[in-house]
């Protein structure tokens, strides 16, 4: 089995910093694209930010120059820090990962359990 297991949301100011956190664990032969994705009150998921195996990036239009995505190979860990956040950052922040298991080789798509981040004064 799999898991990703994110941290690191909560309340924030306007203006303010958060860095979220996933760690995947398990059966993994290896990861390919990470990924954040998040969803508003009454709004579709979205693409936040997303990260190769090899460190490209890219980002909503949205977000950039205010979040930052990275990676940790070695423990399996992405990142993402969030600088100048806004209100309208406000929502559920869900990780995702393509993974490639050793019992099977195959690739599949995960998802973590996501985390509230909450921008507010």
């Amino acid at each position: 089995q799999v898991q990703l297991v994110e941290s690191g949301g909560g309340l924030v100011q306007p203006g303010g910093s958060l860095r979220l956190s996933c760690a995947a664990s398990g059966s993994i032969f290896s990861i390919n694209a990470m990924g954040w994705y998040r969803q508003a009150p009454g709004k579709q998921r979205e693409l936040v930010a997303a990260i190769t195996s090899g460190g490209s990036t890219n980002y909503a239009d949205s977000v950039k120059g205010r979040f930052t995505i990275s990676r940790d190979n070695a423990k399996n860990t992405v990142y993402l820090q969030m600088n100048s956040l806004k209100p309208e950052d406000t929502a559920v922040y869900y990780c995702n990962a393509l993974i490639w298991r050793l019992a099977t080789m195959s690739e599949y798509d995960y998802w973590g359990q996501g985390t509230q981040v909450t921008v507010s004064s």
